[in-house]
């Protein structure tokens, strides 16, 4: 659906984006993620050919932003940063506005829309008395008209409340799951994108230094959570065994290693294994720990 190819951007001697390949198959939703001044912004940025890139190019459905964009952005809509309204306008009219520079939308597609988004009740009342989350809504409503094939979404529920923040969630989900929708969002709530997310990409300082899955992350793990009697003798045998230590009960076994040959040699060294708990990475520790390797 979205190709990256090489893609790269410099402001006036600063790197913001350098040399990022990225594919987004048709019916995903996909996670960019990133500190602030990571790049995404720059990436969607030129990904809605609202800047021009140093080096590279982007391909939505085979079309070139770059040298098609009007064409490449026929079935896109986007969430581009905070968006924004006419504050003395109801949503209903703000709408109508936004809709009259991409293309005609009928009534009854915009009901459909307004009630998908949950703003039925409010969408008459003017924008000024809309709450964050409204307006949130108010700008997912605006990317869905008309009918997009995919979704870009910066940073969906940036300031919501938890409720607000679930609702959004769910939001998302329907749209890939019953409209087949793809998205493409970026995000801080690493939580969210996990939940969300079938697959990630990372950028930090404009490199892109991971693509794939959540599930993947932890997979490769060999951790395990140790319930003993005593600790430190556990520790000193595990050591022993070539395995690392992260912390007081947690450590990870060495590439090959059986946890039953681990467990025999804590029973034959006296120490008391209750329980033992494989544990994968979540995906907020594996983007930490990712990033303090760059």
């Amino acid at each position: 659906m979205i190709r990256l190819e090489h893609l790269g951007k410099r402001f006036r001697g600063r790197t913001a984006l350098e040399d990022v390949s990225l594919e987004i198959p048709r019916g995903e939703i996909f996670g960019l993620l990133g500190h602030n001044g990571a790049g995404k912004s720059t990436a969607f940025g030129l990904m809605l050919g609202q800047l021009r890139p140093t080096s590279g190019e982007v391909f939505i459905q085979g079309v070139s932003v770059q040298r098609e964009r009007e064409r490449a952005l026929q079935g896109v809509g986007a969430i581009f940063e905070r968006p924004t309204f006419y504050e003395y306008l109801t949503g209903w009219d703000n709408l109508l506005a936004l809709t009259a520079y991409s293309a005609p939308v009928s009534r009854e597609e915009m009901m459909r829309v307004v009630g998908f988004v949950g703003l039925a009740e409010r969408i008459h009342e003017r924008v000024r008395n809309y709450s964050h989350g409204m307006k949130q809504r108010l700008g997912l409503a605006q990317a869905l008209l008309p009918r997009p094939e995919v979704v870009l979404l910066d940073e969906p529920a940036e300031g919501l409340d938890p409720e607000g923040i679930r609702d959004m969630r769910e939001l998302i989900l329907q749209l890939n799951r019953e409209h087949g929708i793809t998205v493409l969002l970026s995000s801080h709530l690493l939580g969210e994108v996990e939940q969300l997310c079938g697959r990630v990409a990372i950028l930090n300082r404009g490199r892109l230094i991971f693509q794939g899955s959540p599930g993947e992350l932890g997979g490769k793990e060999n951790r395990f959570r140790w319930s003993v009697d005593d600790w430190d003798r556990a520790c000193a045998v595990l050591l022993q065994c070539g395995a690392t230590v992260i912390e007081a009960g947690l450590a990870e076994l060495s590439a090959g290693t059986d946890v039953a040959d681990i467990v025999a040699e804590l029973v034959r060294a006296g120490v008391r294994v209750r329980g033992v708990q494989p544990v994968s990475r979540s995906l907020e520790e594996f983007y930490l720990e990712r990033i303090s390797k760059q």
